[in-house]
């Protein structure tokens, strides 16, 4: 039930975390603020895919 994600920073576009979250009780993008390293500074991160293959 409960799927990988990433997390995605809004302003470079870097993947830095991966996480997991249960589809049934969040149904909507995932959005949170933590820090990016190549920023250097605490951005907005946004929800994106895991391809498995």
């Amino acid at each position: 039930m409960r799927d990988l994600i990433k997390l995605s920073c809004e302003n470079c576009g870097k993947d830095n975390y991966v996480t997991d979250k249960n589809r049934r009780t969040m149904p909507e993008k995932f959005h949170i603020k933590k820090f990016c390293p190549k920023c250097r500074s605490h951005q907005s991160h946004k929800e994106g895919k895991i391809s498995k293959g």
